[in-house]
């Protein structure tokens, strides 16, 4: 069995090298999330399950609370702190767990809760995944309402219309129409920025609400309205990690400097706006975003806010496609068929059984919630919890990797504990109202992934425990057995033993090739290893090698890509694909009642080996090359 260890997906755009190429980039792809939550905010924090009365002071408390959570959360923790601490370039939490990992090596405590918060931090991810390409084009869809009221009924049908085409489309690639993202969000976030300072005039001493004493006051004199209101307004931060997650595919500086310039403006001026609309025109609270613009451009509005929250969805999906590759490459889930949409982007990829999942659960959502106020309620439990676990992450990240003094990270972090900590007990009130969505996803994901991983971990100990050495066993077998032409690669795990796929070849055949390779495929935890150090082999004797293969988590476990592009000298044997035949193990897992996982864990991680891609599609082997020989391993 070949040993993936793998990495989250290195950055598919570096073949960009101009700054003003990846800024643009990261503004059609980073922002979507955070950049269409002005579509909702405002209308659930005046209009949701806790409303507050429209006057100046709860609506200027509210514009403070949201211009410092984006402050604190996302210009302070994420962009400044938190997209200091890359795996060679990668973000994201499964990165920072590969980072830490390494950090913490030889304290096995803290690797434990380090893997144990990175795990259930992507696992927080599918849920979140679920419910913004729900949330974001219905609430799009919906300001038909104001701009055609008699196109009430058609809201829910176009709306599952536009998400299952966005889904059916997945299969292509985005390479053609993913150049329109740039240009597309860079209207959105100007559009955004010009409604909102046309209604600041209208109003303009809603701009004092920059002062946190508006906040403040807000909380001394509201108490528990005050701390459920922050249930909605942390959607005004949901998308803040996108911008550590996607770090890789467009580099650090370009992505600051798209929020700093561009987005953070449009952003404040656009909430801000609908501040002043909602002081000026309290009417406008079933809908303020849409009521921001005049009349006649309703319709034009609700084309750019969909096509804006498509491009969210769509970066969301593709953010998840990627995560699951990272999963599958350090070792948490299983092979899975992974489809290459691009011959230019490796990073664009598209996983069907991934693809369809969500989008049964995305259209599942709209029937199910029917309004975006609704879907709302689901929203901000798997966000704020992935806050903490980053928050959490980031302090080990201090103490462990860059040494800073306790009298710094202590407050620093228990700054953003309390800011995290307050959003998520806020949210927590409607987890009887949807919110046990994502968290039920979550934990479903997180035994999922943990299971897996543990598995995995139980059945190469059960291969270990009786496995002769490979290197023993060629050479006293090898010398008293027929050798036939040609070349023979047996997948073998790291360990150094004989794979099963060589016993069995043996046992029933009676033969060995003229040359015998054992080949161990080794995710490490970087994003990418350099093609010189990508193939390591040596000769084991009587014609008969080892060689190890290196990939980062983010690249393509493309076999015999790799096999053609190496040296004479790194392989130790001349690459004839002709002359090539592959021989993999399949093996059969057998719950028992041995110690290792429970019963139900063991019969789960036996389906979940049963249900794999095979070994030949994710390796990429050439389908009239490869030898199949299965065995049972009792775990």
């Amino acid at each position: 069995m070949s040993r993936v260890v793998v990495h989250p997906a290195v950055g598919t755009d570096q073949h960009q090298s101009s700054l003003g190429g990846l800024f643009f980039g990261a503004i059609g792809v980073v922002f979507g999330d955070i950049g269409t939550s002005p579509l909702y905010t405002m209308k659930e924090t005046f209009a949701g399950p806790h409303p507050l009365d429209l006057d100046e002071m709860h609506v200027m408390g509210v514009l403070s609370l949201i211009f410092w959570a984006v402050m604190c959360i996302v210009s302070i923790k994420y962009v400044i702190i938190i997209m200091r601490a890359d795996n060679k370039g990668e973000g994201g939490s499964l990165a920072l767990l590969a980072l830490l990992r390494r950090g913490a090596a030889g304290q096995p405590g803290i690797v434990s809760l380090v893997s144990v918060l990175g795990i259930f931090a992507a696992a927080l991810f599918y849920g979140d995944s679920m419910i913004t390409p729900a949330i974001s084009v219905l609430s799009a869809v919906e300001g038909l309402q104001v701009a055609a009221p008699q196109l009430h009924n058609v809201v829910i049908p176009l709306t599952i219309a536009i998400l299952g085409v966005l889904f059916m489309i997945q299969r292509h690639g985005t390479a053609r129409i993913g150049v329109l993202f740039g240009p597309v969000m860079t209207m959105w976030f100007t559009t955004l920025a010009v409604l909102g300072f046309q209604n600041i005039a209208y109003a303009p001493h809603v701009l004092w609400a920059l002062s946190p004493h508006h906040a403040i006051a807000f909380i001394l004199k509201d108490g528990m309205v005050a701390f459920l209101a922050l249930g909605s307004v942390v959607l005004a931060v949901t998308g803040a990690e996108a911008l550590y997650t996607d770090m890789g595919h467009f580099g650090r500086l370009p992505i600051r400097l798209a929020w700093y310039l561009l987005v953070l403006p449009a952003l404040m001026l656009n909430y801000f706006g609908q501040g002043a609309l909602l002081l000026t025109h309290p009417g406008a609270v079933e809908s303020p975003f849409f009521h921001l613009g005049p009349d006649w451009a309703g319709v034009p509005l609700v084309v750019l806010a969909t096509s804006a929250s498509v491009i969210a969805s769509q970066a969301v999906i593709s953010g998840a496609f990627s995560v699951t590759r990272q999963a599958i490459q350090l070792g948490y889930l299983p092979r899975m068929s992974i489809v290459h949409t691009s011959e230019r982007e490796i990073g664009q990829i598209f996983i069907p059984v991934l693809n369809w999942s969500l989008a049964v659960f995305v259209i599942a959502l709209v029937l199910g919630f029917q309004t975006s106020s609704n879907l709302a309620s689901a929203y901000g439990i798997a966000v704020t919890g992935t806050m903490i676990i980053d928050t959490v992450l980031i302090a080990l990240v201090m103490f462990l990797l860059w040494r800073w003094p306790a009298k710094l990270t202590v407050p620093l972090i228990a700054f953003f504990l309390i800011i995290d900590v307050s959003f998520f007990l806020a949210n927590s009130t409607k987890i009887l109202h949807g919110g046990w969505f994502p968290l039920t996803i979550g934990i479903t994901i997180f035994v999922l992934l943990n299971t897996w991983n543990q598995g995995r971990r139980l059945l190469q100990a059960g291969l270990e425990r009786d496995a002769i050495p490979a290197e023993d066993f060629l050479k006293n077998v090898s010398s008293r057995i027929v050798r036939v032409p040609g070349t023979a690669i047996f997948l073998a795990g790291v360990s150094g033993g004989v794979p099963l796929s060589l016993l069995h070849n043996l046992k029933h055949n009676h033969v060995l090739h003229e040359r015998v390779v054992l080949l161990s495929v080794i995710i490490d935890e970087v994003p990418h290893v350099p093609p010189e150090r990508r193939v390591e082999g040596h000769a084991l004797g009587s014609n008969c090698f080892r060689v190890n293969l290196h990939y980062g988590y983010m690249q393509e476990t493309n076999i015999p890509k790799t096999l053609a592009n190496a040296r004479y000298d790194q392989l130790g044997f001349f690459y004839e694909p002709l002359q090539i035949s592959y021989f993999l193990s399949r093996k059969t897992v057998v719950p028992s009642s041995k110690p290792g996982m429970s019963l139900w864990r063991e019969k789960l991680f036996a389906w979940m080996v049963r249900s794999s891609a095979t070994a030949m599609d994710f390796f990429h082997l050439p389908v009239n090359r490869v030898v199949e020989l299965g065995g049972q391993v009792e775990i």
